[in-house]
């Protein structure tokens, strides 16, 4: 080949691979270049799998893609795997005579009585091999073998950057993958009906409503005071039904300014309004297949419900400034804990939709209403937060889950939540005592968690020790003795005073 025809095949090369914006389709035409300008038989590019070390085939001129998709070389195997190896190029004058030739294609050697050469030149990245580039090309003679592997090794250097380019992208694609597949399967876990806290006859009868209505499509009104749960059974019911694939967005009606609400939930075509100066999707738009989540349902405006009724009976809405119908399957879960009855009587909100919404409600009850439930939530809430802020506390005592038991919760499971969190902050012993909860819990009433006189609030004290003491050492009264540092003999009679049996703590 001539020095002209050299430089004019580069630039072929050169402007092939700036042809595509797809790295693979530039590949390809580098080969198909190379095909017809050096008379090849087939060219490969090869690749390094940067997590497996695994040699694959990328890209393929002259062979089937079935066959690509099957072909795999380890490091030292082969010409190819040496090549990658040593990062020393290498030149098959004869295929037909060369043993080390494995021809995994099963497409070489002599074909028509015409003999096939094999030039393999490494691609590198600075001083480390991510591939190999080869060509198969008729025998003709040592001299014309020379001038291709100096020509190939040329072009394993253009390629270079997209070839590096590709495994990035390969990497990132299933770093992606396996990341998404992880969160995917935390939220399901997350939101599973066993991460509901509560064996409470009112809560069973929830998890039993939740598991009926989950594989239905029914829209659902979730019912109850502020901080009780309503959105964790939303993603209860949305994770654990058909639609779990698909998008679970979340709206909070209260936080969206009336003006705005419409745009957001069913989107906006440029110059609808003023400041309006592109099309956007709304919401339901964006949900489609899936579930949309309206937290805070009663404080939606009216002209807004109007347009909500007609998605909950038609399935379809037009954006805000458009008349063109958009069909949305969407299945709607609302919350709310406003009395919609007595606002429906006021005309504050439509009874239509109110009668759409109410399909299949569940109403969950407040902490008080399940107070058997408290213990169970706090001791799930100290596991969470002990981790997270890295405290070591194995318990709550006596005397704080009998004021936590006495106390009315207006927050319900969120002032709970909080109300332990607070006190794992607080807490640098062993266990969470009454004095590391919020004063707010400190009712002041006459009772067996706050005795009024000093002296009963000393021995109470001191009881909760003596037993703290010996659930650490599991009844061993010397340990137990030592532990609080008093003798053993202070320890029994006390222990007798307030009749504690070491025997119960073995």
């Amino acid at each position: 080949m001539k020095i002209f025809e050299e430089v004019s095949l580069l630039y072929e090369i050169s402007e092939a691979l700036n042809q595509h914006m797809d790295m693979k389709k530039s590949l390809f035409k580098v080969l198909s270049v190379l095909s017809e300008s050096l008379n090849l038989v087939r060219g490969i590019i090869f690749l390094i799998n940067s997590e497996t070390g695994e040699i694959r085939i990328e890209i393929a001129h002259g062979i089937s893609k079935d066959t690509t998709r099957k072909i795999k070389y380890l490091p030292g195997e082969g010409i190819i795997g040496k090549v990658i190896q040593s990062g020393e190029p290498a030149v098959v004058p004869r295929i037909s005579e060369e043993p080390l030739f494995l021809d995994k294609t099963d497409s070489r050697g002599i074909v028509g009585g015409q003999d096939y050469s094999f030039i393999c030149v490494p691609i590198r990245k600075e001083n480390q091999i991510v591939g190999a580039i080869s060509a198969d090309r008729p025998f003709e003679g040592k001299k014309s073998l020379e001038k291709g592997e100096k020509l190939l090794s040329v072009v394993a250097a253009m390629v270079a950057h997209h070839v590096i380019n590709i495994e990035t992208v390969r990497v990132e694609k299933e770093q992606l993958k396996t990341e998404n597949i992880r969160l995917k399967s935390e939220l399901e876990n997350r939101y599973s009906f066993s991460n509901i806290i509560g064996n409470s006859n009112k809560m069973r009868e929830v998890l039993q409503m939740i598991s009926q209505v989950s594989a239905s499509s029914a829209t659902v009104l979730i019912r109850g005071e502020s901080g009780t749960g309503k959105e964790l059974v939303a993603n209860s019911v949305h994770y654990n039904s058909n639609r779990n694939k698909k998008p679970f967005i979340k709206i909070n009606c209260a936080a969206i300014p009336e003006n705005l609400i419409e745009s957001e939930l069913f989107g906006h075509e440029k110059g609808a309004f003023t400041g309006a100066s592109h099309q956007k999707k709304g919401k339901f738009e964006i949900a489609d297949g899936g579930t949309i989540f309206l937290d805070e349902i009663g404080n939606m405006a009216l002209s807004a419900q109007v347009k909500l009724l007609r998605v909950l009976q038609e399935k379809e809405f037009e954006r805000l400034g458009g008349y063109k119908p958009i069909k949305s399957d969407v299945r709607i879960v609302a919350a709310t804990n406003s009395n919609l009855e007595e606002m429906v009587q006021k005309s504050n909100f439509r009874d239509d939709l109110y009668f759409r919404l109410n399909v299949f409600p569940i109403y969950i009850p407040s902490l008080r209403m399940r107070k058997t439930d408290i213990i169970l939530l706090a001791d799930h809430f100290l596991e969470k937060y002990k981790k997270e802020h890295g405290k070591i506390i194995k318990r709550i005592t006596t005397p704080a889950i009998d004021m936590m038991m006495e106390y009315h919760w207006p927050g319900n499971v969120r002032e709970l939540e909080n109300c332990i969190e607070r006190a794992v902050i607080l807490c640098n012993e062993g266990a969470i005592h009454s004095y590391h909860l919020p004063a707010t819990l400190q009712t002041g009433t006459k009772s067996k968690t706050l005795p009024l006189s000093l002296e009963n609030a000393v021995g109470h004290l001191e009881k909760e020790i003596l037993m703290d003491s010996l659930k650490n050492t599991k009844g061993n009264i010397n340990k137990a003795a030592k532990l609080i540092g008093i003798t053993v003999r202070k320890f029994s009679y006390k222990a007798e005073k307030y009749n504690i049996s070491y025997k119960d703590y073995r």
